[in-house]
């Protein structure tokens, strides 16, 4: 066996290899222990009314909330409030061998968020829609600490996080209500002083009036026209009848052109431009109110909305307090060690006699 070892020297190696991870695994490495948890995000389930204004300032959730959730708990500004709370630098300085502890306590942040990621591990399960956190530790006391402190940070900033974003939408929207709001009441004050000027209560109404008391005009003087005709085909034009016949039509013409005149002519205030410019005015004081009117509606539905984006971490599996190490898994990692070794070592002498046969 020895002149076989000496023949070739990386099968010796791999032995050797295989005996000191062994023994690591087996005898050196302390033990590590788990806890873990499982937890879903839900929001409360509160009716909101669709309203076009308030969709555009709203997001979706799922899946994308729990992501989020992930990338903080595993972000250096949690490191910063873990090592805030609980003495992170000195738990994992001062226990475990020397390959798994952190071995400079005053590690600069960035190696330290390094070892962070590697004993605290979160998955996400997108089936199911729940996210699974692990946290290693060398005492059961220190993982369950960890571990309950980042479901309470998790839920704390995802409920900030939340209202942050509904309130601004809210702040926005309460801003825009007053400006609105404003430009209603200047166009109602509009709309009011015009009618008080021009001393009309509703102009369009006046011209309709107006029309038909023309076209009511018109009526009589083409019945009175028709009469003075067949009255001249037997009486004199100087007869008392026609005199007052045609007296009668020249009143109702110059009538008919006092009334036409008041609707419409190339200058002065004529009904007609005084119920263009009025209707101009109701038309934006219709659309100001309108206006105003959603962004009220929108501001309850975003208050509404700022309720939903509230999230709670509902815990469906609370955080263990181990009561025996799970960690490291000794006999996996040693046959895992073994098996690759020995594969790289057959690897190797293949390559070895494939050189040997090419020489010879």
């Amino acid at each position: 066996m020895s002149r076989f070892l000496k023949q070739h020297p990386h099968w010796a190696m791999t032995f050797v290899a295989i005996i000191a991870v062994s023994f690591y695994w087996a005898i050196w490495a302390e033990d590590r222990y788990v806890s873990r948890a499982t937890v879903v995000l839900e929001s409360p389930q509160i009716a909101a009314t669709d309203i076009n204004f308030s969709s555009m300032l709203t997001g979706g959730g799922g899946n994308g909330d729990l992501l989020l959730l992930r990338e903080h708990l595993l972000s250096v500004d949690m490191l910063k409030k873990v090592q805030a709370e609980l003495p992170f630098r000195q738990h994992y300085s001062e226990n475990g061998d020397f390959f798994a502890r952190l071995h400079n306590a005053d590690a600069p942040i960035e190696d330290l968020h390094d070892y962070y990621g590697k004993r605290v591990s979160l998955e996400m399960d997108d089936y199911s829609g729940v996210l699974n956190i692990e946290v290693e530790a060398f005492t059961p006391d220190f993982a369950h600490a960890v571990a309950q402190l980042l479901l309470q940070a998790g839920e704390a900033h995802m409920n900030e996080m939340g209202q942050r974003l509904a309130e601004e939408q809210v702040s926005f929207l309460e801003r825009q209500i007053t400006r609105l709001e404003q430009r209603f009441d200047e166009t109602r004050t509009d709309l009011l002083a015009y009618q008080n000027e021009h001393g009309l209560i509703s102009p369009i109404h006046t011209v309709e009036s107006l029309n038909q008391v023309v076209a009511t005009l018109e009526g009589d003087l083409a019945r009175l026209q028709a009469q003075y005709t067949a009255s001249r085909s037997f009486q004199s034009i100087r007869s008392a009848e026609l005199v007052q016949i045609q007296s009668s039509i020249s009143a109702l013409q110059q009538q008919i052109d006092k009334e036409r005149n008041r609707l419409a002519q190339a200058t002065g205030d004529s009904l007609n431009k005084i119920s263009s410019e009025y209707q101009t005015l109701e038309l934006k004081a219709q659309f100001a109110e309108q206006t105003y009117s959603s962004a009220l509606a929108a501001l309850e539905n975003t208050r509404i909305e700022a309720a939903r984006k509230l999230k709670q971490v509902s815990v469906l599996q609370s955080p263990l307090l181990p009561e025996y190490a799970t960690r490291p898994e000794r006999l996996y990692n040693a046959s895992v060690f073994a098996i690759i070794a020995l594969f790289l070592a057959f690897i190797t002498s293949m390559i070895i006699l494939i050189v040997k046969d090419h020489r010879d």
